[in-house]
């Protein structure tokens, strides 16, 4: 049994920083569609006060952290927990199934399906988290794009599609 060589998995650097890219912009643009849209602000009216949750990649991250203070302002809090409790943790299993969802390749449903993700908390929370990334998903990517990434491309009017895609990209960018 000496002879045996223990092997570790590479790092993927280059894919563990696109994904850390996407979640932060990701993360960021859940905060300005929780300002901007109506469906994400009513699913975060829903979800209890500081509800806090976290998607991330196992084993070593990246993570990003979006929470919801006493107020109802919802805030992307970064990708360090701090001390703070997480009520909803959302973990995709490997980089791999990560670089699937974040092309576009696969939707948020159908690598949940593939048991792609470990959900952490509770179902009904998860599902609208689900809700609220597909929404952001529609702003941010171009229709033949967000068409492979949601389930089901809303038919939404040109003024609430485009003036919010604006309004969204703009917070997302400046932060607020």
């Amino acid at each position: 049994m000496d002879d045996f060589k223990e092997i570790t998995a590479g790092n993927k650097p280059f894919k563990r920083a696109y994904v850390a890219v996407m979640l932060w912009f990701v993360g960021r643009a859940i905060q300005a569609a929780a300002r901007v849209d109506k469906d994400v602000k009513r699913e975060f009216e829903k979800l209890p006060e500081n509800f806090t949750f976290r998607l991330g990649v196992l084993p070593k991250g990246p993570y990003m952290i979006v929470g919801k203070n006493e107020k109802g302002r919802v805030k992307y809090l970064g990708w360090k927990t701090g001390g703070r409790h997480i009520d909803l943790d959302m973990k995709i299993k490997n980089i791999e199934a990560a670089i699937l969802m974040f092309t576009f390749q696969e939707s948020t449903t159908v690598a949940t399906a593939r048991d792609r993700m470990i959900v952490d908390g509770e179902v009904p929370y998860a599902c609208a988290i689900v809700r609220m990334l597909d929404i952001g998903e529609v702003y941010l990517l171009p229709k033949f794009i967000a068409r492979l990434a949601v389930k089901r491309y809303p038919a939404w009017s040109f003024g609430r599609k485009y003036i919010g895609r604006v309004r969204i990209y703009f917070r997302s960018i400046l932060g607020y």
